[in-house]
């Protein structure tokens, strides 16, 4: 583990990472955190809070980008560790590696934008009359210490130095992550690698922890009162064992956990007549990639029984039957991905249209086609329930009227995903409402499973897709999850935060009586 700054062994059992191709306990043993362990990483990183929530932007910035860099420079030890870890692909893993010092950098050119501050002013109008108006400046400071919660699906870019560290180091927040035990080994690399930028560049000490345990450790670390946000990629279950902690705590605190979706895919009737055998080849590519261990992963497929329809159905089947599958994350992944396409296809009026084959490993799994009507799906909520992985459920809907009412029964989704040629333009745009409050994105055209790391991005959705409908984890706006307002009222010019004084510092934008200023070379702000 990692606290303040050095390398520390748990007091704890011991926890191994597993092989999920053999099946067995990867070396070393790594030991949780004892309850004192985790208190004292707490008080760390409340002591840190003071100092590096004032750092100057400009600070953070290379400090974001000097953990990128450590990162870019462990790139080779990274994969080697995650790909025993996680069976993922290499060249997955290196993309992977670029994607989150990617994220780092994102953040670090945010910050020097200025525009994440929110900087508002509205000057004194003594002569107002019959009140005068008191000077009000406005400006957002990070919330505290945040507890970060690794991710199995994205061992780098949704884990140790993942968005969700990078958005809270960003925001001024110092950081205790709680690493996967699945990947336990990239977790280390990852964490020294952040200690070593951490002292590259001066931060407090802490300023970054990275504890190893259980359940008991994370809901210990949940409801430290020195924990002021949550950051959560995971299973339903998961997520909202850490919401109800936040939530019973003396002080309850915002928890961001990302947890279910089955992403639906919308196919209209000229797209399917026009495109089936594409789009069902597609379809499938993006079902399978990466073993379906994706959140945005096709899980639903929407469609009307029409021309093209069965072509669609044909194709589908023909490559995922004859697709060899591959070895999921974790053996208990696997089980419950097994088990959970096993209850669906269970159900009744649930038919199996193909499975492919299993390689020969523990974590070993097989892609799996299901389908069934619109009516019975909307009569059977449970049909709802994630299969984490690549199965996927076809709902074949009478006509756009049922359509429409089968989006409406379903629960909230992170994306999803239009197929529609000019013809059928009029028809989704009477599906446009219903899919805005569905989702967090909507994909017109293309496949929800690539997630582009940038400013519009939105990756979140309405529970129980996510615990907070208002934002997203992946993108520059994460970073306002771990903000918040403070409002300074006839302040003395001497003791405003320098972005808040007169004259406005260079580089630094600010709405001043409601209107976007930037600083002019008199000293004086004028409108962009």
């Amino acid at each position: 583990m990692l606290i303040g700054g050095r390398q520390v062994i748990g007091e704890g059992e011991a926890l191994h990472s597993g092989d999920p191709v053999t099946g067995k306990d990867l070396e070393p043993a790594y030991h949780s955190a004892s309850a004192a362990q985790v208190a004292y990483a707490c008080a760390l990183a409340a002591d840190a809070y003071t100092v590096y929530r004032d750092l100057a932007a400009e600070q953070r910035a290379i400090f974001l980008e000097c953990i990128a860099d450590e990162l870019d420079q462990a790139r080779d030890e990274l994969v080697d560790r995650a790909h025993t870890e996680t069976a993922l692909a290499r060249p997955r893993l290196e993309s992977e590696v670029g994607r989150t010092s990617g994220q780092l950098r994102l953040f670090a050119t945010e910050l020097r934008t200025g525009l994440w501050q929110g900087a508002r002013v509205d000057p004194a109008i003594p002569e107002r009359a019959p009140v005068p108006r008191p000077d009000i400046r406005q400006r957002r400071i990070g919330v505290g210490p945040v507890a970060v919660f690794g991710a199995s699906n994205f061992p780098l870019a949704f884990s140790t130095a993942g968005g969700d560290t990078a958005s809270a180091l960003a925001a001024g927040c110092p950081v205790i992550v709680k690493a996967h035990p699945a990947h336990l080994g990239t977790a280390e690399i990852a964490g020294r690698a952040v200690a070593r930028a951490a002292a590259a560049t001066s931060m407090p000490r802490g300023v970054f922890a990275q504890l190893v345990g259980g359940i008991d450790v994370g809901q210990s670390l949940v409801g430290d009162p020195r924990i002021c946000a949550v950051g959560f990629t995971g299973s339903r279950h998961g997520g909202l064992a850490l919401a109800a902690t936040a939530a019973s705590r003396r002080r309850p605190i915002p928890v961001y956990a990302e947890m279910s979706s089955i992403n639906p895919v919308v196919i209209m009737p000229d797209a399917l007549r026009t495109h089936g055998a594409r789009l069902a080849s597609e379809f499938a590519a993006s079902l399978t990639l990466g073993a379906g261990q994706f959140c945005t992963n096709p899980g639903l497929v929407l469609a009307l029984d029409g021309p093209g329809f069965d072509e669609f159905v044909d194709t589908t089947c023909e490559v995922i039957n004859g697709s060899s599958g591959a070895t999921m994350l974790t053996t208990g992944i696997a089980n419950a991905y097994r088990a959970g396409g096993g209850e669906l296809a269970a159900h009744e009026g649930v038919t199996e249209l193909a499975v492919g084959s299993a390689p020969d490993t523990a974590a070993g799994a097989a892609a799996r086609l299901l389908r069934v009507d619109a009516a019975d799906f909307v009569a059977n909520p449970e049909l709802q329930a994630e299969v984490f992985g690549a199965t996927s459920l076809l709902v074949v809907c009478a006509d756009l009227d049922e359509l429409r009412s089968t989006l409406q029964s379903l629960e909230g989704q992170l994306t999803a995903t239009v197929h529609a040629e000019p013809g059928d333009h009029e028809a989704v745009a009477t599906l446009l409402p219903t899919l805005e409050n569905l989702v967090g994105r909507i994909v017109f055209n293309g496949w929800p499973t690539g997630v582009e790391v940038g400013h519009a991005m939105v990756h979140g959705g309405p529970f129980p897709a996510t615990t907070d409908v208002r934002t997203t984890s992946v993108g520059s706006a994460a970073i306002e999850r771990f903000l918040r307002p403070v409002a300074y009222q006839d302040m003395p010019g001497d003791l405003l935060p320098d972005d808040l004084a007169d004259p406005a510092p260079d580089g630094v934008r600010r709405r001043v009586d409601g209107m976007l200023t930037v600083p002019a070379p008199s000293g004086k702000e004028q409108q962009p």
